[in-house]
């Protein structure tokens, strides 16, 4: 009952605010056409699927449900192997401030605007890859910057901490309609985005401060797809 009141409060704020121009997320679920995401088949689902068109492929309003931290339970097994960036990432903290946000629109909005402060660093899915092995090693890179160290996944959370040898970044996994999502806090995003491009006070980075100042209990990141 309390799922179904949810969809419903996201169904009816979404619909008020798709009328106001917000466009769609671009490559979600179009990207190397890979993912593990199950459909919801007909009902409220098809109902939410018509209603906000490209925001959302098949899997409608389970995939709004599926951007909340820790509403799909993963393990590590999930994570193994090596994943590409697709588009910026967004997941929020609950289901009730996904519901306050308004649901696919806040997302569309933080993504959209995630994308110009990307694509202004010139981070693109030919430059910036994860790959996570079995014992517990990871390799990365970020517009070509390399990252490695160790990691930890802990399922009833969903938090996964990346450890290198001179900091850790403590993140958060979700499942995609195309693959995962690695998100975290904006002020770690930040920070991780500064020590890569070595910029300080830039003006484009600002608008990560301002994402999380405008949508309560959201984090940012990266979606990434199964490389093959």
């Amino acid at each position: 009952m309390f799922r179904k009141t949810i969809y419903t409060a996201i169904l009816a704020i979404s619909i008020g605010l798709t009328g106001c121009g917000t466009q769609g997320m671009g490559m979600l679920g179009n990207v190397m056409g890979t993912g593990n995401g199950t459909s919801t088949g007909g009902g409220l689902g098809n109902v939410l699927g018509g209603v906000l068109g490209g925001v959302f492929n098949a899997n409608t309003a389970e995939g709004l449900l599926d951007m909340v931290i820790g509403h799909v339970k993963l393990d590590q097994s999930s994570l193994i192997g090596t994943w590409v960036y697709s588009e910026p990432g967004c997941a929020f903290t609950s289901e009730n401030l996904l519901a306050k946000a308004g649901g696919s629109v806040a997302a569309t909005q933080v993504k959209q605007k995630l994308n110009s402060v990307y694509g202004s660093l010139g981070i693109a899915n030919n430059n910036t890859y994860f790959t996570f092995a079995e014992n517990g090693q990871f390799e990365a890179r970020i517009r070509n910057i390399p990252l490695s160290g160790t990691y930890t996944f802990n399922p009833n959370d969903s938090k996964l901490n990346l450890k290198t040898m001179l900091f850790t970044i403590p993140t958060y996994v979700t499942r995609t309609t195309s693959g995962l999502s690695i998100t975290m806090e904006s002020k770690k995003l930040l920070n991780v985005l500064q020590t890569i491009t070595k910029l300080t006070g830039n003006s484009t980075l600002s608008t990560i401060g301002e994402l999380s100042k405008n949508f309560d209990g959201v984090r940012m990141g990266f979606d990434i797809v199964r490389y093959q």
